[in-house]
């Protein structure tokens, strides 16, 4: 006689975690400086505040932008300001680094602004095995701000998840 195959998971008290439903839709883009300075090594005040002035900033609507430069120019901080104050009426978030240094940025404005009061005393499990470039500092940053409220945390799939936190 075959016993029904029941389905434990589904009927635990277990609350996934995604990040991959925190993502936000929107171009990423790189804006490397580096055609802006003389020879892609010095920036030149006035010449930098020129090509600032001439670009056309509304082509970065709705764009999560990453400012840097490619080349071993030092770039002084009040560059990547201007810049940034150029992009504020147009970009959704402008960082200084490289893609995973803006996704984790956006994560952590996420993160710093997500209710947990959902996971007070759950058990929680943190999905793993993302098909969107979620960083690793989202996990780090999300298992931080969660330890405080969860019974417990784990991290991957419900069927082969690995225990990183039990409330004592």
């Amino acid at each position: 006689m075959a016993e029904e195959i029941i389905n434990r998971v589904a009927l635990s008290k277990l609350m996934v975690v995604d990040l991959e439903d925190y993502y936000p839709e929107g171009e990423r883009v790189v804006f490397d400086i580096k055609d802006w300075l003389y020879e892609g090594l010095v920036l030149r005040e006035k010449e930098f505040r020129q090509s600032v002035k001439d670009y056309d900033w509304s082509k970065h609507q709705n764009q999560f932008i990453a400012l840097t430069c490619s080349t071993d120019a030092i770039i002084p901080a009040w560059a990547y300001m201007l810049l940034s104050i150029e992009l504020q009426a147009y970009a959704k978030k402008v960082c200084v680094g490289d893609l995973e240094t803006l996704e984790t940025s956006i994560y952590q404005d996420i993160i710093n602004n997500l209710d947990v009061q959902p996971y007070l005393n759950k058990p929680l499990i943190i999905k793993g095995c993302a098909h969107k470039p979620v960083p690793a500092n989202a996990y780090i940053l999300l298992s931080a701000k969660l330890k405080s409220v969860a019974k417990s945390i784990m991290y991957g799939e419900a069927c082969s998840s690995v225990p990183l936190f039990k409330k004592k």
